[in-house]
């Protein structure tokens, strides 16, 4: 009895000194240090690596993808001098009637703001500067208005655009005469792609927009942040439609207008899905990818990119969309360098870290050029080396 009782207590203490006492709950921890909102949390990288500032592009290079909205009554010297800077070599003007509202419809100007554009051009500086039109979706249902809009396009090459760029206006809010929504690939739109492909032109489109701005806005959205700062580019599910949708009646022009050449603008949104971007590149052999405001997208996967560019290096096109010089050279670091981990200049776009492809010096010509002087006509190849 006694060796049951000294085992007991023994076992009792045992019990008492190992026990660890409860965590507190969690509303009673006090937060130490001062809170900070994800908006402002921006911190500077401690990672010292090698670093290649490229303020130049390695070889003189077309920009498929800019804006000048105003180019009749622009002084482009100065546009010109932030060319020569970056190496630039021509800038394509995908804005070539400009723009301007019609009731609730974004719509553009007429032909004379096309003949101007091309006069300004033709007068200052003829061999830097590429003119697109525009078509105006005004008016979609009434009697004539495919033979007018295939007539315009016409009159506006003979004018001396060099291909047809598409807002992503067309299969959001432009609306035939009846109000409805008129599709990517409404078949009354059909004579103007197989004009452009008689005409031999490139049709440069963009449709819809990133697909997390339908995504619900909540933690798992990696777009939150530009969808806080900017809230007017929250869609709904189907607002106007799913985005799925837009995107399938994008690609079925490219499937019903196999002699017409596409430039994909914003790479059609799959820069984060290269896999299904080269299946797409594979079934519409007509159908290149224009860069423009993806690189971030590029930069966060560097081998997978460059393998990506490694095999469709000719169809992949340069381009920037947003004429802001001091954005370039982030760009060039991306395409031209292997640096690791470098800040993207728009955190709301990206709050991740860029690495650079490191693409071969033949992969960077047809991105910079060469793609751009097969498809798109009359540009000076002299500005360019072979």
């Amino acid at each position: 009895m006694k060796h049951l009782l000294l085992f007991l207590l023994n076992l009792l203490i045992f019990n008492f000194f190992s026990c660890t006492p409860p965590a507190p709950s969690a509303e009673i921890i006090e937060e130490s240090g001062p809170t900070m909102d994800f908006e402002a949390y921006n911190p500077t990288s401690t990672l010292v690596v090698p670093e290649h500032r490229v303020t130049t592009a390695k070889f003189p290079f077309i920009d498929v993808h800019s804006h000048q909205y105003q180019m009749p009554n622009q002084e482009l010297s100065e546009v010109v001098a932030s060319m020569d800077s970056l190496n630039m070599g021509v800038m394509v003007n995908l804005s070539g009637r400009g723009f301007r509202r019609v009731g609730d419809q974004f719509d553009v100007n007429g032909h004379d703001y096309l003949v101007k554009s091309v006069k300004k051009v033709t007068e200052s500086f003829p061999n830097r500067f590429v003119v697109f039109t525009n078509v105006s979706f005004i008016g979609i249902g009434n009697e004539g208005w495919q033979e007018e809009a295939v007539s315009q396009l016409a009159a506006d090459v003979q004018a001396g655009a060099k291909g047809l760029k598409i807002y992503k206006s067309l299969g959001f809010n432009v609306k035939d005469t009846d109000g409805n929504r008129v599709a990517v690939d409404d078949e009354r739109l059909d004579p103007i792609w197989a004009k452009c492909g008689e005409l031999g032109i490139p049709v440069l489109i963009h449709s819809a927009d990133p697909k997390s701005f339908w995504d619900p806005m909540d933690a798992d959205n990696e777009r939150w942040l530009e969808l806080k700062t900017h809230p007017r580019r929250k869609r709904g599910d189907d607002n106007p439609v799913p985005w799925q949708q837009i995107i399938d009646e994008q690609h079925h022009v490219f499937e019903k207008h196999p002699n017409t050449i596409f430039i994909n603008a914003h790479m059609g949104w799959y820069g984060n899905n290269l896999g299904k971007l080269g299946q797409l590149m594979d079934k519409y052999p007509n159908m290149y990818a224009g860069i423009g405001a993806v690189i971030a997208e590029l930069g966060r996967q560097p081998r997978n990119a460059r393998k990506f560019f490694e095999k469709y290096q000719d169809r992949v096109l340069f381009g920037k969309d947003a004429w802001h010089p001091e954005e370039y050279p982030t760009y060039f670091r991306v395409l031209e360098t292997d640096d690791e981990y470098f800040p993207y200049y728009k955190k709301y776009h990206a709050f991740w870290h860029m690495y650079g492809l490191d693409l071969s010096d033949e992969v960077l010509k047809k991105l910079y050029y060469k793609n751009a002087l097969d498809i798109i006509p009359d540009i000076d190849k002299s500005l360019f080396p072979g």
